[in-house]
C-alpha cells in the first residue's frame, strides 16, 4: 500500500475531519467552508484530510468532485492564499496539495450500515471515490466529527397559520421561529431490514422512528463506535471534538418523554433537535455524568484512551436548503423572504449553506484554548449574519438554559456590552423569550439526564440485537 500524500507531514500537522450528510445544503457548504478556512488559517505545512459521508458511492463521487472543484477555484482566486504564500510566486497547486478528500458510505437510518462504516474507519481502510488519491488509506484518528446529516419530515406549510403568525409577530420573527410548518406522520423503520440476519431474536429491540434515527440516534451510535478514533491517551493531546448540528428553535414544547421519538404528538424534526441540545449541553454536568459516562466508558478504547472527546452543538441559522419540500416558485419566494428578514435586521438569516456553516466550522477549527476560554461547550453556537452577508459564530438562547446555563436578567443584558451588533445577546431573541430561573435550569438538566438514559437504553438494546453490527458492512451498502 503506497503512503498517502500527507504521509510526509508530521502527525500534528495532519487534521482529520469526518462530515456526515455532505452532498447538499449545509453539509456541502460546511465542506466548502472548512476547506477555505483551513487553508486561510493553518500553517502552510498543514494538511486537511476531509472524509465526507453520503448514502451511496455515486453521491460520494459527486460530493468529492464538487468539493475538489471548490478547492481548485479557491486556490486559484484567493488573494489571502496568495499573500500568505508570498505573492507573485504563489502556485495554486501548493494549496490544492494540502487538502485531501476521501469518502465513505453511511446510511443513518440503517444501524448495520453505521456499525459497518465505523468498523471501516476504526480498523479498516477507506479511499477516494474519484480515484485522485490512489489505493486505500488507514485513518489514525479523528480530530473532529461534524454530525450534520438529517431529514426534516415536513409536508409543507400551513398557509392560514403563516398569515396569522405574520400578523401577530411580524415577518422577521415568523421567518426565524415559524410555527406554521406541517410535519408528516412519523414513519417507523422496518425492523426486518434493520435486523437482517438477526431478525429471529426472541426479544426484538425497540422500534425506531425515521427522523429520530437519522437526526439523533444514528449519530449517537456512530459517535460511540468512533470513540477509538476520537478519544486520546493523555491530557496533553488535543481532545477530539464531536460537533452536533441542531436548529435555532427547539423548545421544551417539542419534546415529550412519553413520545420520545415523536411518533404521535410532536413534530419529529424539532423534537430530535431538542434532544440534541439536551444531550450536548448536559453531557459533562455532575448530575448527568453518571449516565453519560456509560456511553464513553463502554468503548473498547476506554482503558487505553481515557481522555474523552468534547461535545459541542451548533445551529446554522435559517438556511434555504432542500430539507424543506417546496416547488421552485415557493422556494424562490422563500429565498427572498429570508433575505428580507436579514435586511430588516435579523441576525439569524445566513440563507446560504456556506454562510450557515460558519458556527460548526469555527467549532471544528478554532484552537482548543480559544474554545476553552469562551466555555464553548456550554453554549449552542449559531451562524449569525450581518445585512452585508458577513457571518460569525454567536451564542444562541435556549429555553431552559439561556445562553450559557447562567441566569441573566433583562437588566443584565442591558448592561452587558461584551458583544455588539448582530452578536449582542439582545439581538435575535424570540418574541416570547423568558428569563432563565433556577427552576427552569434544574428542569433542563433533569431532561438532559433522561435523554441520556433513554438513548443509552436504545443503544445497548440494538447493540445486543445486532451483535455490534455483525451484519453486512456499510462500505458496500446500497443507496438509500
Amino acid at each position: 500500500m503506497a503512503p498517502p500524500p500527507w504521509a510526509m507531514a508530521p502527525s500534528h500537522k495532519q487534521y482529520f475531519v469526518l462530515l456526515t450528510g455532505a452532498n447538499s445544503g449545509v453539509g456541502l457548504g460546511t465542506g466548502q467552508r472548512i476547506i477555505d478556512e483551513f487553508l486561510a488559517s493553518r500553517s502552510l505545512a498543514c494538511h486537511l484530510i476531509l472524509i465526507p459521508t453520503t448514502r451511496s458511492l455515486a453521491k460520494s463521487r459527486d460530493t468529492a468532485r464538487a468539493l475538489r472543484a471548490h478547492l481548485e477555484a479557491t486556490a486559484a482566486s484567493s488573494e489571502t492564499l496568495r499573500a500568505r504564500a508570498g505573492g507573485p510566486d504563489y502556485d495554486p497547486r501548493s494549496a490544492v496539495a494540502r487538502v485531501h478528500i476521501l469518502g465513505i458510505q453511511l446510511d443513518l437510518c440503517n444501524l448495520r450500515s453505521i456499525y459497518g462504516a465505523a468498523r471501516q474507519l476504526v480498523g479498516g481502510e477507506i479511499s477516494d471515490p474519484t480515484g485522485v488519491i490512489p489505493g486505500t488509506v488507514r485513518i489514525p484518528r479523528l480530530d473532529v466529527a461534524l454530525l450534520n446529516a438529517g431529514i426534516g419530515g415536513w409536508s409543507g406549510l400551513d398557509w392560514p397559520g403563516f398569515a396569522k403568525q405574520v400578523c401577530r409577530v411580524g415577518i422577521v420573527q415568523s421567518a426565524t421561529f415559524p410555527s406554521f410548518k406541517k410535519a408528516l406522520p412519523a414513519a417507523v423503520l422496518d425492523q426486518r431490514k434493520l435486523l437482517g440476519d438477526a431478525s429471529e431474536l426472541k426479544t426484538e429491540p425497540p422500534e425506531l422512528a425515521e427522523v429520530f434515527c437519522a437526526n439523533v440516534f444514528g449519530h449517537y451510535v456512530l459517535a460511540h463506535e468512533l470513540l477509538p478514533l476520537l478519544s486520546r491517551s493523555t491530557p496533553d493531546e488535543t481532545p477530539g471534538r464531536v460537533v452536533w448540528t441542531s436548529t435555532i428553535d427547539a423548545g421544551p414544547e417539542h419534546l415529550r418523554f412519553d413520545d420520545f421519538q415523536a411518533r404521535r404528538f410532536t413534530a419529529p424534526y424539532e423534537s430530535s433537535k431538542r434532544i440534541t441540545d439536551l444531550l450536548c449541553l448536559t453531557a459533562s454536568l455532575p448530575s448527568v455524568t453518571k449516565v453519560s459516562d456509560r456511553f464513553f466508558d463502554s468503548s473498547p478504547s476506554a482503558a487505553s484512551k481515557p481522555v474523552k472527546p468534547r461535545f459541542y452543538v451548533s445551529q446554522p441559522g435559517v438556511v434555504c436548503s432542500p430539507l424543506f419540500p417546496l416547488n421552485w416558485f415557493l422556494f424562490c419566494a422563500y429565498w427572498y423572504a429570508m433575505l428580507l428578514a436579514r435586511w430588516l435586521g435579523s441576525p439569524w438569516h445566513p440563507v446560504t449553506g456556506y454562510l450557515g456553516a460558519c458556527a460548526s466550522v469555527w467549532l471544528a477549527l478554532a484552537d482548543q484554548e480559544t474554545l476553552d476560554a469562551v466555555r464553548a461547550e456550554r453554549s449552542k453556537w449559531g451562524s449569525s449574519c450581518t445585512r452585508g452577508g458577513v457571518a460569525a459564530p454567536k451564542r444562541t438562547e435556549i429555553e431552559g438554559w439561556a445562553w450559557e446555563g447562567r441566569i441573566e436578567t433583562r437588566e443584565d443584558l442591558e448592561r452587558d456590552d461584551t458583544e455588539k451588533g448582530v452578536l449582542s445577546k439582545r439581538r435575535g431573541r424570540k418574541w416570547d423569550a423568558e428569563d432563565l430561573t433556577e427552576e427552569k435550569r434544574a428542569a433542563f438538566e433533569e431532561d438532559g439526564r433522561r435523554c441520556w438514559e433513554e438513548l443509552e437504553r436504545l443503544r445497548t438494546a440494538w447493540e445486543e440485537a445486532l451483535g455490534k453490527g455483525d451484519g453486512e458492512a456499510a462500505a458496500n451498502g446500497k443507496a438509500a
